[in-house]
């Protein structure tokens, strides 16, 4: 059994890839998507059809129901089971989507976060409005954190308060603790890159195309059935339309919204898998298929 992944922005064309090679190779897919792991976001996810699947099997797709409980955990499990898949029906297995952080996790190891109870959560809002003040607080408890983080890094100031303020421990010393074992022990990597104005362009496209399949009407379902509280209802192209909902963007600026925040995902994507994955071979699809076909021949 052979593992790769295949990384990229979002609508940079990962998931066509991975089906046309799973497709020639005789391959499994695992999704690393954190949208297209539940069931009845079709349209906001980009998942592809069961068409356009053609037959291949694919893991971390269709889990879920919007209102259960979602975390990197569930990939793990979901990757156990796509591993045990493809050792039963000798198949390769092929990793694709775009959010890196879950591919880390599981090649790396990754620290159980505790429960964190509502009280604490007010506290935390209430902190990030003080971010010298926070930062400042994780300087005096724990240093060896603090060098690793700018002063203004809200999102790793918020993970740093959760565990300080839940466990009562130092994050650091808590991190160490929990971490679990790497789950994937032998993988390549392959990175499909693609110009920044190319990009914008598919997702211009791909927004528009979501918007005329009906985004709008599964948001609305999804709101009617699950209200707002779920986490996802807050990703990239549900909580947008949620906002046009009450009136804050006209169709034409929600169709931009929605296009200029993914731009943004993209970025960040692009940022986490330069700085957070050792070198691997990158460019367009056309130069990476043969990298992956070679790669998969090899036993």
């Amino acid at each position: 059994m052979k593992t790769i992944a295949i990384l990229g922005p979002t609508a940079s064309g990962k998931t066509a890839l991975a089906i046309e090679l799973a497709r020639t190779h005789g391959a499994h897919i695992l999704s690393l998507d954190s949208l297209s792991i539940y069931k009845e976001i079709d349209i906001a996810s980009a998942k592809p059809s069961l068409e356009e699947r053609g037959g291949i099997v694919h893991f971390g797709m269709d889990v879920l129901l919007p209102s259960e409980h979602f975390d990197v955990t569930m990939f793990f499990e979901c990757y156990r089971e796509a591993k045990e898949a493809c050792k039963r029906d000798k198949k390769d297995l092929i990793i694709v989507g775009g959010t890196g952080f879950y591919l880390k996790a599981m090649m790396e190891g990754f620290s159980l976060k505790p429960q964190i109870p509502l009280h604490v959560k007010e506290e935390i809002e209430a902190k990030l409005h003080h971010l010298e003040a926070s930062y400042a607080l994780i300087e005096t408890h724990d240093p060896a954190y603090a060098t690793k983080i700018a002063r203004n890094d809200s999102y790793r100031i918020e993970k740093w308060l959760e565990i300080f303020l839940s466990a009562h421990e130092i994050p650091s010393d808590y991190l160490a603790k929990t971490k679990q074992p790497p789950l994937i022990q032998e993988l390549e990597l392959f990175e499909i890159e693609t110009p920044k104005e190319v990009l914008a362009q598919k997702i211009t496209l791909r927004t528009q195309m979501m918007l005329k399949m009906g985004l709008i009407d599964e948001v609305f379902s999804l709101e009617k059935r699950y209200t707002r509280t779920p986490q996802c209802m807050r990703a990239i192209g549900i909580k947008e339309v949620l906002d046009y909902f009450d009136g804050k963007y006209t169709l034409t600026q929600l169709e931009e919204r929605i296009s200029l925040n993914t731009l943004h995902l993209a970025k960040r994507q692009r940022t986490f898998n330069a700085s957070q994955f050792e070198a691997h071979p990158k460019g367009n699809v056309d130069a990476l298929k043969p990298l992956i076909e070679a790669s998969l021949h090899v036993k």
